[in-house]
Protein backbone atom coordinates (compact mmCIF):
# COMPACT_ATOMS: atom_id res chain seq x y z
CA UNK A 1 0.00 0.00 0.00
CA UNK A 2 2.52 2.30 0.49
CA UNK A 3 4.08 2.12 -3.24
CA UNK A 4 0.57 1.51 -4.43
CA UNK A 5 -0.21 4.27 -7.53
CA UNK A 6 -4.08 3.32 -7.78
CA UNK A 7 -6.34 6.42 -7.46
CA UNK A 8 -2.95 8.08 -5.59
CA UNK A 9 -3.28 11.99 -4.96
CA UNK A 10 0.64 12.47 -4.43
CA UNK A 11 0.53 13.80 -8.09
CA UNK A 12 -2.20 16.71 -6.85
CA UNK A 13 -0.39 17.75 -4.23
CA UNK A 14 3.65 17.12 -4.79
CA UNK A 15 4.05 20.66 -5.13
CA UNK A 16 2.60 21.67 -1.74
CA UNK A 17 3.93 19.10 -0.32
CA UNK A 18 7.36 19.89 -1.79
CA UNK A 19 7.25 23.67 -0.33
CA UNK A 20 6.17 22.32 3.03
CA UNK A 21 9.23 20.25 3.03
CA UNK A 22 12.19 23.17 2.46
CA UNK A 23 10.00 25.24 4.55
CA UNK A 24 10.57 22.43 7.21
CA UNK A 25 14.71 22.36 6.21
CA UNK A 26 14.90 26.40 6.16
CA UNK A 27 13.48 26.66 9.41
CA UNK A 28 15.48 23.65 10.97
CA UNK A 29 18.71 24.94 9.67
CA UNK A 30 18.34 28.56 10.64
CA UNK A 31 17.44 27.59 13.73
CA UNK A 32 20.69 25.59 14.32
CA UNK A 33 22.72 28.53 12.62
CA UNK A 34 21.33 30.92 15.43
CA UNK A 35 19.73 33.03 12.51
CA UNK A 36 16.13 32.59 13.58
CA UNK A 37 14.15 34.52 15.41
CA UNK A 38 12.86 32.80 18.46
CA UNK A 39 9.37 32.57 18.15
CA UNK A 40 7.32 31.34 21.55
CA UNK A 41 5.56 28.56 19.67
CA UNK A 42 4.64 25.54 21.43
CA UNK A 43 3.32 22.65 20.11
CA UNK A 44 0.00 23.40 22.83
CA UNK A 45 -1.76 25.62 20.10
CA UNK A 46 -1.01 23.26 17.14
CA UNK A 47 -2.64 20.42 19.08
CA UNK A 48 -5.67 22.42 19.55
CA UNK A 49 -6.05 23.29 16.06
CA UNK A 50 -5.02 20.00 14.62
CA UNK A 51 -7.72 18.85 16.07
CA UNK A 52 -10.51 21.29 14.87
CA UNK A 53 -8.95 21.27 11.36
CA UNK A 54 -9.11 17.65 11.70
CA UNK A 55 -12.93 17.86 12.69
CA UNK A 56 -13.70 20.45 9.68
CA UNK A 57 -11.86 18.07 7.21
CA UNK A 58 -14.10 15.21 8.50
CA UNK A 59 -17.15 17.20 7.77
CA UNK A 60 -15.75 17.90 4.07
CA UNK A 61 -15.11 14.10 3.35
CA UNK A 62 -18.50 13.04 4.76
CA UNK A 63 -20.51 15.99 2.58
CA UNK A 64 -18.26 15.04 -0.65
CA UNK A 65 -18.83 11.33 -0.08
CA UNK A 66 -22.68 11.30 0.67
CA UNK A 67 -22.47 13.23 -3.13
CA UNK A 68 -20.50 10.56 -4.31
CA UNK A 69 -22.03 7.69 -2.75
CA UNK A 70 -25.78 9.39 -3.59
CA UNK A 71 -24.44 9.55 -7.20
CA UNK A 72 -24.05 6.14 -7.59
CA UNK A 73 -27.23 5.01 -5.85
CA UNK A 74 -28.62 6.35 -8.97
CA UNK A 75 -26.69 5.02 -10.96
CA UNK A 76 -27.80 1.75 -9.84
CA UNK A 77 -31.47 2.27 -10.16
CA UNK A 78 -30.97 3.44 -13.71
CA UNK A 79 -29.03 -0.29 -14.19
CA UNK A 80 -32.27 -1.67 -12.36
CA UNK A 81 -35.15 0.25 -14.16
CA UNK A 82 -33.28 -0.31 -17.83
CA UNK A 83 -33.44 -4.28 -16.69
CA UNK A 84 -36.61 -3.61 -15.72
CA UNK A 85 -37.83 -1.88 -19.29
CA UNK A 86 -36.18 -4.43 -21.45
CA UNK A 87 -38.08 -7.53 -19.60
CA UNK A 88 -41.66 -5.65 -19.57
CA UNK A 89 -41.21 -4.87 -23.47
CA UNK A 90 -40.39 -8.14 -24.45
CA UNK A 91 -43.56 -9.55 -21.98
CA UNK A 92 -45.71 -7.06 -24.04
CA UNK A 93 -45.49 -9.16 -27.65
CA UNK A 94 -44.07 -8.43 -30.38
CA UNK A 95 -40.81 -10.19 -32.13
CA UNK A 96 -37.00 -9.24 -30.53
CA UNK A 97 -36.71 -7.38 -33.71
CA UNK A 98 -39.48 -5.31 -33.43
CA UNK A 99 -38.51 -4.74 -29.59
CA UNK A 100 -34.61 -4.17 -29.80
CA UNK A 101 -35.33 -0.51 -31.04
CA UNK A 102 -36.75 0.22 -27.48
CA UNK A 103 -34.36 -2.11 -25.29
CA UNK A 104 -30.98 -0.42 -27.19
CA UNK A 105 -33.09 3.23 -26.97
CA UNK A 106 -32.61 2.70 -23.14
CA UNK A 107 -28.84 1.89 -23.35
CA UNK A 108 -28.77 5.37 -25.76
CA UNK A 109 -30.71 6.80 -22.56
CA UNK A 110 -27.62 5.76 -20.22
CA UNK A 111 -24.84 6.88 -22.66
CA UNK A 112 -26.93 10.21 -23.49
CA UNK A 113 -26.95 10.99 -19.20
CA UNK A 114 -23.47 9.96 -18.80
CA UNK A 115 -22.63 12.45 -22.12
CA UNK A 116 -24.48 15.14 -20.51
CA UNK A 117 -23.22 14.71 -17.04
CA UNK A 118 -19.57 15.01 -18.16
CA UNK A 119 -19.96 17.69 -20.91
CA UNK A 120 -19.30 15.29 -24.03
CA UNK A 121 -21.60 15.56 -27.18
CA UNK A 122 -25.21 14.72 -26.41
CA UNK A 123 -24.76 11.52 -29.28
CA UNK A 124 -21.38 10.52 -28.61
CA UNK A 125 -20.96 7.06 -29.15
CA UNK A 126 -24.76 6.29 -29.49
CA UNK A 127 -24.98 5.64 -33.59
CA UNK A 128 -25.41 1.29 -32.85
CA UNK A 129 -28.73 2.21 -30.13
CA UNK A 130 -30.24 5.29 -31.36
CA UNK A 131 -32.13 5.79 -34.85
CA UNK A 132 -30.27 8.48 -36.68
CA UNK A 133 -33.55 10.85 -36.14
CA UNK A 134 -33.55 10.83 -32.95
CA UNK A 135 -29.50 10.89 -32.79
CA UNK A 136 -29.98 14.06 -35.05
CA UNK A 137 -32.80 15.97 -32.65
CA UNK A 138 -30.49 15.38 -30.03
CA UNK A 139 -27.61 17.16 -31.51
CA UNK A 140 -26.88 19.94 -29.42
CA UNK A 141 -29.58 19.80 -26.98
CA UNK A 142 -29.57 20.77 -23.54
CA UNK A 143 -31.50 17.50 -22.25
CA UNK A 144 -30.65 14.81 -24.61
CA UNK A 145 -31.58 11.97 -22.34
CA UNK A 146 -34.98 13.80 -22.11
CA UNK A 147 -35.32 13.07 -25.35
CA UNK A 148 -34.49 9.79 -25.22
CA UNK A 149 -37.20 8.89 -22.14
CA UNK A 150 -39.47 10.71 -24.73
CA UNK A 151 -39.00 9.15 -27.43
CA UNK A 152 -39.43 5.61 -25.35
CA UNK A 153 -42.68 7.18 -24.12
CA UNK A 154 -44.18 7.33 -27.62
CA UNK A 155 -42.49 4.18 -28.57
CA UNK A 156 -43.99 1.94 -26.29
CA UNK A 157 -47.30 4.19 -26.53
CA UNK A 158 -47.91 3.51 -30.40
CA UNK A 159 -46.41 -0.22 -29.80
CA UNK A 160 -49.37 -0.59 -27.46
CA UNK A 161 -51.73 1.11 -29.74
CA UNK A 162 -51.07 -1.69 -32.69
CA UNK A 163 -50.04 -4.68 -30.56
CA UNK A 164 -52.92 -4.46 -28.18
CA UNK A 165 -50.67 -4.92 -25.32
CA UNK A 166 -52.18 -4.87 -21.53
CA UNK A 167 -52.52 -1.71 -20.56
CA UNK A 168 -51.46 -2.64 -16.77
CA UNK A 169 -47.98 -3.66 -18.25
CA UNK A 170 -48.11 -0.35 -20.23
CA UNK A 171 -48.55 1.81 -16.58
CA UNK A 172 -45.60 -0.87 -15.23
CA UNK A 173 -43.13 0.56 -18.31
CA UNK A 174 -44.34 4.07 -17.40
CA UNK A 175 -43.51 3.63 -14.34
CA UNK A 176 -40.17 2.56 -14.90
CA UNK A 177 -39.53 5.63 -17.21
CA UNK A 178 -39.93 7.78 -14.38
CA UNK A 179 -37.74 6.08 -12.45
CA UNK A 180 -35.05 6.59 -14.78
CA UNK A 181 -36.25 10.67 -15.27
CA UNK A 182 -36.01 10.70 -11.34
CA UNK A 183 -32.40 9.08 -11.32
CA UNK A 184 -31.54 11.37 -14.64
CA UNK A 185 -33.13 14.75 -12.56
CA UNK A 186 -31.13 13.55 -8.95
CA UNK A 187 -27.64 13.61 -11.07
CA UNK A 188 -28.39 16.98 -12.52
CA UNK A 189 -29.24 18.15 -8.97
CA UNK A 190 -26.26 16.79 -8.02
CA UNK A 191 -23.76 18.11 -10.10
CA UNK A 192 -24.98 21.65 -10.53
CA UNK A 193 -25.36 22.16 -6.93
CA UNK A 194 -21.45 22.19 -5.88
CA UNK A 195 -20.55 22.89 -1.90
CA UNK A 196 -20.58 26.00 -0.80
CA UNK A 197 -17.73 27.27 -1.86
CA UNK A 198 -16.70 29.37 0.68
CA UNK A 199 -16.31 26.03 2.80
CA UNK A 200 -13.69 25.17 0.54
CA UNK A 201 -11.42 28.56 0.90
CA UNK A 202 -11.54 28.18 4.67
CA UNK A 203 -10.47 24.70 4.65
CA UNK A 204 -7.70 25.64 2.60
CA UNK A 205 -6.51 28.34 4.13
CA UNK A 206 -6.88 27.12 7.37
CA UNK A 207 -5.01 23.51 6.08
CA UNK A 208 -2.02 25.79 4.40
CA UNK A 209 -1.69 28.05 7.18
CA UNK A 210 -1.41 25.39 9.70
CA UNK A 211 1.18 23.74 7.47
CA UNK A 212 3.14 26.96 7.38
CA UNK A 213 3.44 27.23 10.92
CA UNK A 214 3.68 23.79 12.05
CA UNK A 215 7.69 23.98 11.56
CA UNK A 216 8.35 27.20 13.90
CA UNK A 217 6.16 25.05 16.51
CA UNK A 218 8.29 21.64 16.66
CA UNK A 219 12.03 22.60 15.32
CA UNK A 220 12.62 22.99 19.35
CA UNK A 221 11.26 19.65 20.33
CA UNK A 222 12.00 17.48 17.58
CA UNK A 223 14.83 19.09 15.70
CA UNK A 224 16.45 17.14 12.18
CA UNK A 225 13.35 15.29 12.61
CA UNK A 226 11.10 18.71 11.93
CA UNK A 227 10.98 18.17 8.10
CA UNK A 228 10.07 14.52 8.22
CA UNK A 229 6.97 15.31 10.72
CA UNK A 230 5.59 18.60 9.01
CA UNK A 231 5.60 16.92 6.04
CA UNK A 232 3.88 13.50 6.70
CA UNK A 233 1.22 15.54 8.61
CA UNK A 234 0.78 18.24 5.39
CA UNK A 235 0.43 15.08 3.31
CA UNK A 236 -2.17 13.56 5.54
CA UNK A 237 -4.29 17.30 5.04
CA UNK A 238 -3.67 18.17 2.01
CA UNK A 239 -4.24 14.39 0.56
CA UNK A 240 -7.56 14.71 2.65
CA UNK A 241 -8.51 18.04 1.14
CA UNK A 242 -7.92 17.15 -2.42
CA UNK A 243 -9.80 13.84 -2.05
CA UNK A 244 -12.75 15.50 -1.21
CA UNK A 245 -12.56 18.00 -3.59
CA UNK A 246 -12.11 14.93 -6.56
CA UNK A 247 -15.27 12.44 -5.36
CA UNK A 248 -17.57 16.19 -4.64
CA UNK A 249 -17.62 16.32 -8.58
CA UNK A 250 -18.56 12.03 -8.70
CA UNK A 251 -19.31 12.30 -12.73
CA UNK A 252 -15.74 13.78 -14.17
CA UNK A 253 -12.61 11.43 -15.22
CA UNK A 254 -10.47 11.57 -12.06
CA UNK A 255 -9.07 8.64 -10.76
CA UNK A 256 -11.62 8.34 -7.82
CA UNK A 257 -14.72 8.99 -10.09
CA UNK A 258 -17.22 7.24 -10.39
CA UNK A 259 -16.73 4.65 -13.56
CA UNK A 260 -19.29 5.73 -15.59
CA UNK A 261 -17.83 3.94 -18.87
CA UNK A 262 -17.67 0.67 -17.06
CA UNK A 263 -21.56 1.20 -15.93
CA UNK A 264 -22.94 2.16 -19.34
CA UNK A 265 -20.67 -0.92 -20.57
CA UNK A 266 -22.47 -3.17 -17.84
CA UNK A 267 -26.02 -1.97 -18.45
CA UNK A 268 -25.84 -2.46 -22.50
CA UNK A 269 -24.12 -5.91 -21.66
CA UNK A 270 -27.04 -6.88 -20.04
CA UNK A 271 -29.96 -5.68 -22.19
CA UNK A 272 -27.92 -7.01 -25.06
CA UNK A 273 -28.02 -10.55 -23.28
CA UNK A 274 -31.63 -10.08 -22.72
CA UNK A 275 -32.05 -9.33 -26.57
CA UNK A 276 -30.08 -12.61 -27.27
CA UNK A 277 -27.10 -11.12 -28.40
CA UNK A 278 -23.51 -11.60 -27.28
CA UNK A 279 -22.45 -8.42 -25.67
CA UNK A 280 -19.13 -6.74 -26.06
CA UNK A 281 -16.15 -7.60 -23.31
CA UNK A 282 -16.34 -6.21 -20.54
CA UNK A 283 -14.15 -2.86 -19.77
CA UNK A 284 -10.56 -3.34 -18.80
CA UNK A 285 -8.96 -0.80 -15.98
CA UNK A 286 -5.82 1.24 -16.91
CA UNK A 287 -2.22 0.40 -15.87
CA UNK A 288 -3.26 1.82 -12.66
CA UNK A 289 -6.33 -0.39 -12.22
CA UNK A 290 -8.67 2.04 -13.02
CA UNK A 291 -11.90 2.12 -14.43
CA UNK A 292 -13.37 5.69 -16.42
Amino acid sequence: MLFVRRGSLVHRIFVQQLVVLLLSCSVVWAHNQGLLYKVTLTSSPFSLMGVALAIFLGFRINASYDRYWEARKHWGAVLVEGRNLARLALSAGGTLEQVRPFVLGVVGFAITMRNQLRGVPANAATQDVLPAALRQRIEGARSAPTLVLLWLGHWMREHQRTRQADPLLFLKIEDALNGLSMALGSCERIANTPLPFTYSVILHRSAYLYCAMLPFGLVDTIGFLTPLVVTFVSYTFFALEALSDEIEEPFGLSSNDLALDSMVAGIEASLREMLGEVPAPAPLPDRNFVLT
